[in-house]
């Protein structure tokens, strides 16, 4: 008998995340989780002051990122984390220009 392991779910999120998340190394701290916890995407800050991102990967992977995002690094104070379902394909999890 064989045995078949099935994949993981893989998911997209939109992240808008609010609070003081710029000049306190956000960006740099979530593209290391990220790519830590093997997802792909993007990070950018906004010139509203806010940070957006994109994950795609596993279910789980991208709760803990979700989680870590509502935390952020040292430094930050997150006041909201929006999540939304989204489509795209990526390769490695970057950091975007500020728009």
């Amino acid at each position: 008998m064989s045995q078949r392991t099935a994949m993981p779910a893989i998911i997209t999120r939109h992240l808008r995340i609010t609070g003081r998340v710029q000049g306190v190394g956000y960006r740099w701290n979530m593209a290391q989780q990220a790519r830590r916890l093997g997802l792909n995407g993007w990070v950018r800050n906004r010139l509203d002051g806010s940070v957006e991102a994109m994950a795609c990967g596993s279910v789980e992977a991208v709760r803990v990122l979700v989680d870590w995002a509502q935390r952020g690094p040292m430094g930050a104070r997150v006041d909201g984390v929006e999540v939304s379902a989204a489509d795209g394909v990526f390769e490695g999890f970057e950091q975007r220009e500020t728009v």
